[in-house]
């Protein structure tokens, strides 16, 4: 072993050292507090719930029939929208409208293209036709709870909150990829984010969910400031708190995002758009996450090191160390199998993914291959 690869793989093993610390803190972060979850008050509010669609993924069924079977007092509208009325989303829509005759839901298709991001453009051609001041904004592949609207609401009523957002679960589809994805949503996404907004490092705001009131939008614009963003729903949150508003999110509730990766290429697409957007939001922040992969860190380190006695115990600590991060965080989610077996592939898939962030700007979203300029601007490519 040469004096250059022991340096290194000395500092890799402190890096790991340290990474297991910031991982037990994120075990503390989603510890379950003690005691009963305080339960909301039910609303009543009038809301609009904003649905933009694209294709027919699978489970799409399923997530919209949970927002038709909200337990709410108050009026509901959902307003569906798609670019084309061949887009088999829409099949899944009337299917749903004629199970539920009684639901108020309206239909926008309009391929008018606002801007490069296809979503906000979206919403731009649905939001004219809410008809209620609060509106509730969540992607496609989110399914949620009987008592989500009411939670949502509630908070919304809090001092000084101008939008809600909230986390979200993995909920895989069956396959090894979905399941894969669901594991980094689970045991990376979910606890790193409780961590970071305990410790106050993040301000986040998530698509699973953004209520906010007309208001509110019109005082920021609307949607057409985001139309050529790539991170439109932190973007949209950050320009809701620049009016002074507080962004709530309930930490008992969580939301689920249904996982629908059917092949290697699937998962790595998503989560390499998803890295490169953090990191073009918070570039310092980003590369300070390289703490959360100690198990990586700790394999690299043996790599340099050689199969010694310190180097053998840091890789098995690290993993421990993953492994009690993945029993809180299943606990926490209510999760019945956390595919344990698979954490080691999924850390050193997250740690691939992380490293090939800072490696180009080109991201594929719904399909679709886009540039994505070092201030978050979207250019279809």
């Amino acid at each position: 072993m040469s004096a250059i690869d022991g340096l290194v793989g000395w500092t890799l093993i402190i890096l790991a050292l340290v990474a297991m610390g910031f991982t037990l803190a994120a075990a503390a972060a989603i510890a379950p507090g003690p005691g009963p979850m305080r339960r909301r008050k039910p609303g009543r509010m009038p809301v609009t719930l904003l649905k933009p669609l694209y294709l027919a993924e699978p489970g799409l069924e399923e997530n919209l029939r949970s927002f038709f079977l909200q337990d709410y007092d108050g009026p509901v509208q959902i307003v569906f929208g798609a670019r084309s009325w061949s887009d088999p989303a829409l099949k899944v829509v009337e299917k749903l409208r004629g199970a539920f005759p009684a639901a108020d839901v309206a239909i926008v298709v309009n391929s008018r293209l606002s801007g490069s991001n296809p979503k906000v453009a979206n919403l731009i051609n649905m939001v004219a036709h809410a008809r209620h001041e609060m509106l509730v904004m969540s992607d496609s592949d989110i399914r949620v709870q009987p008592d989500y609207l009411s939670n949502v609401v509630a908070a919304m009523d809090e001092p000084q909150v101008g939008a809600v957002s909230c986390l979200y679960s993995g909920r895989p589809v069956g396959n090894l990829w979905s399941k894969l994805a669901a594991m980094g949503i689970d045991y990376h996404f979910f606890p790193n984010a409780r961590l970071g907004m305990a410790l106050g490092l993040t301000e986040p705001c998530f698509g699973s969910t953004i209520a906010f009131r007309r208001q509110t939008l019109e005082e920021i614009g609307g949607f057409e400031p985001l139309s050529n963003v790539l991170a439109d729903d932190f973007e949209l949150g950050r320009a809701i708190r620049e009016k002074g508003y507080r962004l709530s999110i309930p930490a008992s509730l969580t939301v689920e995002h249904v996982c629908s990766q059917k092949s290697a290429r699937a998962l790595l697409r998503q989560e390499l758009r998803w890295a490169r957007t953090n990191l073009m939001l918070a570039k310092s922040g980003y590369a300070g996450t390289l703490l959360t992969y100690p198990f990586p860190l700790a394999l690299l380190a043996l790599l340099f090191l050689g199969f010694s006695t310190v180097s053998v115990a840091v890789v098995a600590a690290a993993l421990a160390s993953r492994v009690f991060l993945v029993f809180q965080s299943a606990r926490l989610l209510g999760l019945r199998n956390g595919h344990a077996w698979l954490l080691p592939l999924r850390d050193v898939l997250s740690f691939g993914v992380y490293a090939a962030s800072f490696f180009g700007r080109t991201v594929f979203w719904r399909g679709t291959r886009y540039l994505a300029g070092s201030d978050g601007a979207l250019a279809q490519i």
